[in-house]
């Protein structure tokens, strides 16, 4: 009954944070806004256009690839769309629900699509080769392989959460657009290098195992920071103590339902997913003692 009150607060306050805001506010977009969607409008275009080239060379992109780039996609889209942005600037539970649509279904979403090679062919002939042999430097594969190694990857991206949660950073964020920006930009990337490490990473398919512990250990810590928000009886952050009531909201349990958003329904994602690496792991097992056992019985 709690979580529904809860839960209809939040709506109570969505709709009048939009009323509140008028239709001025409601028109207006930074030019931050601008830079973030033009480079997703690139980033949709790119995809479309390598796909269709990669098919019409009879080198289709798997069905369940495209299907996760585009529903990432879309994520990333709602994510940092205007109107959610104005919600959050009151709102620290749509704060909390725009940061794991980007790190647990935008970020993870895209990176299962698979979208490097897609992206190359959708450049020009001339430009293609030259920019596939950068990504291909010794410099640029060894960052990426450093940052993309698990426990470094599961490490950085840890620490970045607990980070701009700390009250003057995220306050900054909510106050100022570049670094909002910022912010976001961090999570995604770091999220990027996480799920890329733990699903492509060197550890490769008979590192399943330790992907799934990665993932557990991941969903062990932010859940404590969720529940610390949870079952905190004061505000964390001023900013939201000020501007929470003024759209006739409670700041204390607008905090609760952000740290439930982080706590369970992420946390429940968080397990799922190292539950599917857990089968992968066992599945992968059971396939190698197979082939061992069929070389024996070969010998």
């Amino acid at each position: 009954m709690r979580v529904i009150l809860i839960v209809g607060m939040m709506a109570a306050t969505s709709a009048a944070v939009a009323a509140h805001a008028g239709a001025a506010d409601a028109a207006r977009t930074s030019g931050w806004d601008i830079a973030v969607f033009l480079m997703l409008a690139a980033a949709a275009a790119l995809y479309a256009i390598g796909s269709a080239r990669l098919s019409a060379r009879g080198a289709r992109v798997r069905r369940a690839e495209r299907g996760a780039f585009w529903i990432g996609w879309t994520a990333l889209v709602v994510a940092v769309s205007p109107p959610f942005d104005r919600i959050v600037s009151v709102l620290f539970s749509a704060h909390m629900a725009q940061h794991e649509l980007l790190m647990l279904v935008g970020a993870p979403l895209i990176v299962v699509g698979r979208p490097i090679v897609p992206w190359l062919w959708a450049l020009p002939g001339g430009i293609r080769p030259a920019t596939g042999a950068g990504l291909k430097r010794q410099f640029v594969s060894k960052v990426w392989r450093w940052l993309t190694m698990p426990p470094v990857a599961v490490a950085l991206h840890g620490a970045i959460v607990w980070l701009w949660h700390a009250p003057v950073l995220y306050e900054a964020a909510v106050r100022s657009d570049a670094v909002h920006a910022l912010q976001h930009g961090m999570f995604v990337g770091s999220a990027v290098c996480f799920w890329w490490g733990l699903v492509y990473g060197r550890y490769g398919r008979a590192g399943y195992g330790a992907a799934a512990f990665y993932v557990f250990l991941t969903s062990l810590h932010t859940g404590i920071l969720g529940a610390i928000f949870t079952l905190s009886q004061a505000p964390f952050y001023s900013i939201y103590a000020g501007r929470t009531p003024a759209v006739g909201g409670d700041a204390g349990i607008d905090q609760q339902l952000a740290g439930l958003y982080m706590w369970i329904p992420a946390g429940m994602i968080l397990m799922l997913a190292g539950l599917g690496l857990l089968v992968a792991w066992l599945a992968e097992s059971d396939r190698r003692a197979a082939v061992r056992t069929g070389a024996v019985e070969w010998e």
